[in-house]
């Protein structure tokens, strides 16, 4: 699985829970099993992270993320998670630069 370039692990903080992955669609993997209210796990990552931007709609406004097939998953996974850092949803806590 292809990662961030020079990062070992990134660490995402989200309603008080530390998920980690070494790359940002691992950690956009783990956050999709750990969501409870969604319902198709393993799908296509852009089916969660339109779900996910949905429900979070009073926090994160969607059309500051680009979902359109042009991106690949894992630039995607990353902007989704500065994007929920940026409006203050969740944290990136930190990244381990190998």
């Amino acid at each position: 699985m292809e990662g961030i370039e020079g990062v070992d692990q990134v660490i995402f903080r989200l309603r008080g829970k530390d998920v980690n992955g070494r790359s940002a669609i691992e950690v956009v993997r783990a956050l999709e099993r750990d969501d409870s209210e969604y319902c198709h796990r393993g799908g296509p990552i852009r089916q969660y992270l339109l779900w996910s931007l949905k429900a979070l709609n009073d926090s994160v406004p969607s059309r500051d993320l680009d979902l359109s097939e042009r991106l690949e998953d894992e630039p995607l996974a990353l902007g989704y998670l500065l994007l929920l850092d940026e409006y203050g949803v969740g944290k990136i806590v930190e990244s381990n630069s190998g």
